[in-house]
């Protein structure tokens, strides 16, 4: 649609402007466009032990007008990345090394990586032709299963390379680490887990535990027996899924989880999607079960944990309690709906929170990007952290709780010795890189660059 005047002028004022070529550029946006920023590198990153990182922008304290914070301020530094770990850091130019490899980052901000603490590698369309989702209008999830019992064996011959497509893409987008549940059900038997720790294989640089999924049901589809080879192959995490409405028995369902993680000594990661009083009774079962097994505390995720977002008042309050007693922590795509889960309060009773993709394309959904500092900008958005310290704040439901400032000002990360994995993106603060969700220019995974762009 062709720009009126009226509406130029509301563009303009706003700080946008259009170029002779007709495309539009924000005012001030660009890192480029800031005085101090020196041209960044054209080559990529080195790829050795020893090197330096020039014109590294670090943020360094809040600016306040009064009692607010309304900026951050920052400056350039070079830093010197020694066997995966920050092992100097100095003003820029004051300590350079011309006997080691250097790269400039051109002014780039440094952050700490992200994690991607929810998504399924082994079952996507990702690498692959487009292919939207079926309708879901009317289905069920036994709907849902039984279609995916069907693409399963087609996906499978190309698993491992959709799955090292999408290690890619979540390393292009700032993650290093991550948690990938792993379908375990009659359809692949083994082989979906077989093909994922091949494509793990082949990217050592990338963390990633493994949840043992029983997406069909662990009762309904009677794999108890391959979940326990699982565990036997070095999977980390024992799952579940929605043990009323798919198992049909919460209660024995629930059980045959907990004793496989018991037998193994494993962590568990259980899938509950009910909305319903079974999902609120489920958790309260999961809490009872802890207490009574102790060797299960600070092991047990929830994944999206639905039906703590239908309860509110003391309700809410005692079982949050609960879950902060057991140590137990959460894992939640952080979603739009209806129901808006009580992230905050769960943080605010020490329940550690964490976020992921869940999934980037497949059959359940087609909107994931991979980026976490667009879970991070969702996180700001519905809890109300527009400001300078709140955007600044919600980057750590991305980084697993790193933030390079504290809550007072200090720059708390990175520090000498830190381990250096880390991203460097398009931005003036983390601020402003939640919420423009800022391009990641590079990513290093204990100082060995795994992206750049």
């Amino acid at each position: 649609m062709p720009l009126t005047a009226s509406s130029r002028r509301d563009f303009l004022s706003h700080g946008v402007r259009l170029t002779a070529a007709g495309s539009l550029m924000m005012a001030g946006m660009s890192s480029a466009a800031r005085p101090d920023t020196p041209p960044v590198s054209s080559t990529p990153p080195p790829a050795v032990a020893h090197y330096q990182l020039l014109n590294v922008r670090l943020e360094e304290g809040f600016e306040r007008d009064g009692a607010e914070i309304v900026a951050t301020r920052t400056a350039l530094y070079d830093i010197t990345i020694k066997e995966g770990k920050f092992s100097a850091i100095s003003a820029a130019g004051q300590a350079r090394q011309p006997a080691l490899p250097q790269w400039d980052a051109g002014g780039a901000l440094l952050l700490p990586r992200t994690r991607d603490m929810h998504i399924h590698l082994d079952k996507t369309f990702y690498g692959g032709p487009w292919q939207a989702p079926r309708p879901r209008q009317g289905k069920t999830i036994m709907d849902m299963i039984a279609r995916e019992q069907v693409l399963i064996p087609q996906l499978l011959p190309t698993s491992q390379a959709r799955a090292e497509a999408l290690i890619g893409l979540l390393q292009s987008k700032g993650s290093t680490e991550a948690r990938s549940h792993c379908n375990i059900d009659p359809v692949s038997g083994l082989k979906s887990l077989e093909h994922l720790q091949m494509a793990l294989a082949n990217h050592s640089a990338f963390r990633c535990e493994i949840v043992a999924f029983p997406q069909h049901g662990l009762l309904h589809s009677q794999v108890d027996g391959l979940m326990r080879e699982a565990m036997q192959l070095g999977v980390q995490y024992v799952g579940g899924l929605d043990p009323t409405n798919v198992d049909g028995a919460m209660q024995a369902s629930l059980d045959a989880m907990f004793r496989i993680a018991l037998d193994y000594d494993r962590g568990v990661d259980i899938h509950l999607h009910e909305t319903s009083a079974a999902g609120v009774a489920a958790i309260q079962y999961m809490i009872a079960t802890i207490a009574r097994n102790p060797q299960l505390k600070g092991k047990v995720t929830l994944s999206h944990g639905f039906a703590l977002a239908t309860l509110e008042g003391k309700a809410l309050d005692e079982i949050i309690a609960g879950m902060a007693e057991q140590q137990m922590s959460v894992a939640s795509t952080i979603p739009i709906g209806k129901l808006t889960m009580p992230l905050p309060q769960l943080q605010a009773a020490g329940v550690t929170v964490m976020t992921g993709t869940d999934s980037v394309i497949d059959h359940w959904s087609p909107f994931g990007t991979g980026s976490m500092l667009e879970k991070a900008n969702l996180y700001a958005q519905l809890y109300r952290g527009s400001d300078e310290f709140g955007l600044s704040r919600a980057l750590h439901i991305a980084t697993g709780g790193i933030l390079p400032l504290a809550n007072s000002g200090e720059r708390q990360w990175p520090q000498l010795q830190d381990e250096a994995s880390m991203m460097l993106v398009d931005a003036s603060c983390s601020a402003e890189a939640v919420a423009r969700i800022a391009p990641v220019r590079a990513t290093f995974q204990r100082g060995t660059p795994v992206f750049s762009a």
